[in-house]
């Protein structure tokens, strides 16, 4: 069992099966998008079904797998299947922006995996169009129906809040819990490699942070009540609107940090470890992986390097030389 210096255990590893995307959201990429990894840079299905099985014996039990854009990878389900089939790995749950999902929900589900999280901004189609510049929230709509109709369940719907851009639509959002089993969670915008100016329209870098804090204030005519939060919830502080099915969460990490129950690392499409989001420190595991070398070491050198807490601030530079499409979000 993986412990860090300060006690917390490792039971969590995300990893990001590549840095390519069929989108291009303004807060996550640059317009004309960015230089991809070589396809020879990134790890085999093999390699990251390794690098997993040493996770497991080293006490992760739940994979959660993003990119970039996990389903525009092309085998995205051997790899949910080889991971499934590890000893110890009780759940795999994958990111997505559902614009491929309709199609593959039931193959990704008969290979084992258990949930999704579907990341969606906005409900008004002219406006998800511009923020993902290109998407079309009809095909998202159906890969969430489609996800449901297979069992990928709870499902959970992640919006990233940004003054000027869709902090008005929250109310909304929230409202979707009255009638669907859903875990709608909003979270705070944070400052990984996206503090550039975004193109007309769009708010500056210094007027789009909005509070976990000033979200639940302007949610206060819900009543929302604080509940346990459903698995797999992370770091998210929970509600339910009175009589609602689903639930409504914030996830705080600039206004409220959680980082003193952080139980997480990090993979990168290319191979290297990362104790914390924000972290500048990676530790290269593609060339042992390659050689046939034990991995354990890494593994430790990497949770003994997980720091107290995270280093991002509200109005600060960007804190990782990667953007979040580079390092998973």
């Amino acid at each position: 069992m993986w412990v860090d210096a300060i006690g917390r255990t490792i039971t969590y590893l995300r990893i990001s099966v590549t840095d390519r995307c069929n989108l291009r959201c303004v807060y996550c990429m640059p317009k004309d998008g960015l230089q991809w990894q070589p396809r020879a840079d990134q790890l085999t299905v093999e390699e990251i079904a390794r690098v997993v099985a040493t996770a497991a014996k080293g006490g992760v039990k739940r994979v959660r797998l993003t990119g970039g854009e996990p389903l525009v990878h092309p085998e995205i389900v051997e790899i949910v299947r080889r991971i499934a089939a590890i000893r110890g790995i009780e759940e795999v749950s994958l990111t997505t922006n559902a614009m491929l999902l309709e199609r593959l929900a039931q193959p990704l589900a008969e290979a084992g995996l258990k949930r999704v999280n579907v990341s969606l901004d906005t409900l008004n189609p002219e406006r998800f169009r511009g923020i993902t510049r290109g998407g079309d929230i009809r095909r998202v709509a159906a890969g969430i129906a489609a996800a449901e109709d297979i069992g990928l369940t709870p499902l959970k719907l992640n919006a990233v809040v940004v003054r000027g851009l869709n902090s008005d639509e929250i109310l909304h959002m929230a409202c979707l819990t009255l009638q669907h089993d859903w875990n709608v969670r909003f979270i705070e915008l944070m400052p990984i490699g996206n503090i550039q100016e975004w193109g007309d329209g769009f708010p500056p870098p210094d007027a789009r942070y909005v509070s976990a804090k000033e979200m639940l204030t302007s949610l206060s005519v819900l009543n929302l009540q604080p509940v346990s939060a459903p698995t797999g919830n992370g770091p998210a502080r929970t509600f339910r609107i009175p009589g609602g099915k689903g639930t409504v969460g914030f996830i705080s990490p600039l206004g409220e940090r959680f980082c003193e129950n952080c139980n997480r690392l990090r993979l990168t499409s290319d191979g290297k470890l990362r104790p914390c989001l924000s972290a500048v420190e990676e530790i290269s595991i593609r060339d042992a992986l390659r050689a046939g070398k034990p991995l354990d070491g890494f593994f430790r050198q990497a949770v003994m390097q997980k720091p107290a807490h995270h280093e991002m601030r509200i109005a600060a530079s960007a804190t990782s030389r990667r953007g979040m499409s580079q390092i998973g979000g």
